[in-house]
């Protein structure tokens, strides 16, 4: 990492400057909550075991032997080593819980309440502090020791059932959706008890339960409803979604062999979608007229644009104002020129890769903005800081600890 960035990181930006988070909080969900935070500035410390660390540190692809995704996922962080299972390092970890605004851990209900991250623990120990509790079931739920993945979050949020054709197989999108989703409404949930915090005088901390499908779950807005009211459970319909907002939503193949993503979500952007195709105006001039018309519309963009390359196709839809993108892959995101305007990736010094790009700090605040500093450290970089000269510890305690591999 180059002097800049260490000095960006000791300088810190961002709208949560001063913010002290400590996670318990392995792989993704819970770290993801925490980059979210220390994209904007926050300190956060990440608290890994000593020797293999955070099992993310291992996962995805590499480059020469070094793992990419933790490069990512564990940027603008701290880490330190800290074994749990021992009472010295339980120790450590309540000091750390003492001098955070933030606590935010993954770990089973019955591994907490052993180990004092339990809230009961935590608000005895700290009562500002706001605790993210992230598991599969819930801590209230009767499966609150049951282990869980995002992919299970997923399956039960109702989304996997959502997704793929009707005469196919459920399909999980391609990332940790469920996972990533569950660390996004995470750190939402955190700068909500945050507010509440700074205008409450009585603010007696905050437990935020967090099980890994109810994310996805509140996202689906309409599936509660339309089954209670309705009595059936919406089906797979491939790219045209079950509940669709459009009369027109769908991907298609141009001649170049590009798939094509179009949608029209308005009546005006449906009535120019027919226009384009040259079938009569008036036909689809109303929403229940539009939507006995999806077949054909539908029929008639897959034969335009299959007769079409995509260039022809794209200028078409912009000059006719349809709505409608090539469907990129990671080597069309590269290239962008909007996703270049809007700065939306970054390069950023690597102590093992050298320079490296990956996403910039979103969203963007234009007056303070959030940077990336560095990326996912080296396990145990920052012993020395965090529990020197953030937690007091003096050389001799520090020294003694790590001998005995508590850290």
């Amino acid at each position: 990492m180059d002097d800049r960035n260490e000095e960006r990181g000791s300088a810190r930006q961002g709208q949560l400057t001063g913010l002290k988070v400590v996670e318990f909080a392995h792989v993704v969900a819970g770290p993801l909550a925490g980059a979210m935070l220390a994209d904007q500035g926050a300190d956060v410390v990440h608290v890994e075991p000593p020797g293999a660390g955070d099992a993310a540190r291992a996962m995805g692809p590499k480059r020469d032997g070094v793992p990419l995704w933790f490069k990512v996922a564990g940027r603008n962080k701290r880490s330190v080593t800290l074994d749990l299972h021992r009472e010295e390092g339980r120790e450590v970890a309540r000091s750390l819980v003492a001098w955070a605004d933030v606590v935010i851990v993954t770990l089973r209900a019955g591994r907490l309440r052993a180990w004092g991250l339990d809230w009961e623990a935590v608000h005895a120990l700290n009562p500002k502090a706001v605790l993210l509790q992230i598991s599969g079931f819930g801590a209230t739920s009767s499966r609150a020791d049951a282990p869980g993945f995002g992919k299970m979050g997923e399956a039960r949020s109702g989304v996997v059932h959502l997704t793929g054709f009707p005469d196919g197989p459920p399909v999980h999108t391609g990332f940790s959706h469920g996972d990533a989703v569950t660390g996004l409404m995470g750190a939402y949930a955190i700068l909500a008890a945050l507010h509440r915090r700074a205008t409450d005088p009585e603010f007696d901390g905050e437990w935020i339960d967090l099980a890994l499908f109810e994310p996805l779950f509140r996202l689906v807005e309409w599936q509660v409803i339309a089954h209670d009211q309705l009595g059936d459970a919406p089906m797979r319909a491939g790219n045209q979604l079950a509940v669709a907002p459009a009369a027109v939503i769908n991907t298609y193949r141009s001649r170049d062999g590009d798939w094509l993503t179009v949608t029209s979500a308005t009546l005006r952007s449906v009535r120019n979608v027919a226009r384009l195709l040259g079938l009569p105006d008036e036909e689809f001039a109303t929403t229940e007229q539009q939507h006995a018309g999806r077949e054909r519309l539908d029929e008639g963009l897959r034969a335009w644009i299959a007769a079409r390359p995509t260039a022809e196709c794209l200028a078409e839809f912009e000059r006719a104002e349809v709505v409608a993108s090539r469907v990129f892959d990671a080597a069309d995101i590269a290239a962008d020129p909007v996703y270049a305007e809007r700065e939306d990736i970054i390069t950023v010094d690597d102590p093992d890769l050298g320079p490296v790009r990956m996403q910039a700090v979103i969203p963007h605040f234009r007056q303070v903005p959030g940077a990336v500093w560095r990326t996912g450290p080296a396990l145990g970089a920052d012993n020395d800081l965090v529990y020197g000269e953030w937690l007091g510890l003096d050389d001799d305690r520090r020294a003694k600890l790590e001998e005995s591999g508590v850290i």
